[in-house]
């Protein structure tokens, strides 16, 4: 039904956004971010609503995208990466995301029993949520083309680029090894997706390449 393909693209990029804003406020937070007009707490209930936010609408993006019958998605390929016939990869990198997510949100529930190392350690997984979702949204999203996408797409990373480096500046020289280590990494990602987007989802012939089954690569194909 073309409601719920449109309803997956919105709540797909509404996803993205309020991930995006999610993370950088979660990096505010761990960089001890401090206003004279904004006070902690205020950081702290824009983080947790926009968390609760986000997961809603990834909740609708993932159902919407399941029972939509234009695309074969099931609900494990929500869950399990790589065992989808839709864009394996791709959606595969999005299931990641998922699992990651679930495993920060689950620990954190669970944290007075998991102890505070061991919450901390499955945590830092949070710090690869965004840019996997990101890699997943260009890849497998069907808006990469149009102008207003790529303005959301480019405004997201610039946010989670600047809170990257205000973690990094706060604090220095503390720990270096350790800021320049996530710096490089930080940069080898930038380059790698600025690399591959030419010959990836901007270039011609993206949606057979991704891995979209040949019967919806008709004319009448939605992407």
């Amino acid at each position: 039904m073309t409601w719920l393909w449109y309803s997956t693209r919105a709540s797909g990029t509404l996803a993205l956004v309020l991930l995006t804003l999610t993370t950088a406020l979660g990096v505010a937070q761990v960089s001890r971010v401090r206003s004279a007009s904004v006070p902690r707490f205020v950081l702290d209930g824009l983080h947790r609503y926009t968390s609760l936010l986000a997961g809603a609408f990834l909740t609708l993006h993932i159902l919407t995208a399941v029972l939509d019958t234009f695309a074969p998605i099931r609900p494990i390929d929500a869950f399990v990466p790589f065992v989808s016939a839709y864009r394996p990869l791709w959606l595969g990198l999005g299931a990641t995301a998922l699992d990651l997510l679930i495993a920060v949100a689950v620990t954190s529930l669970i944290r007075e029993r998991l102890g505070h190392r061991g919450w901390r350690a499955v945590h830092w997984f949070a710090y690869l949520v965004w840019p996997i979702a990101f890699v997943h949204a260009l890849g497998t999203g069907s808006d990469i083309h149009e102008n207003w996408m790529d303005v959301i797409a480019i405004t997201c990373a610039a946010v989670v680029l600047g809170a990257g480096l205000v973690r990094l500046a706060v604090g220095w020289p503390a720990h270096r090894g350790r800021r320049l280590a996530a710096a490089g990494a930080t940069l080898s990602y930038v380059a790698a997706v600025l690399i591959w987007l030419p010959s990836g989802p901007l270039s011609r012939g993206w949606a057979r390449r991704a891995g979209t089954p040949t019967r919806l690569l008709a004319p009448t194909h939605r992407s």
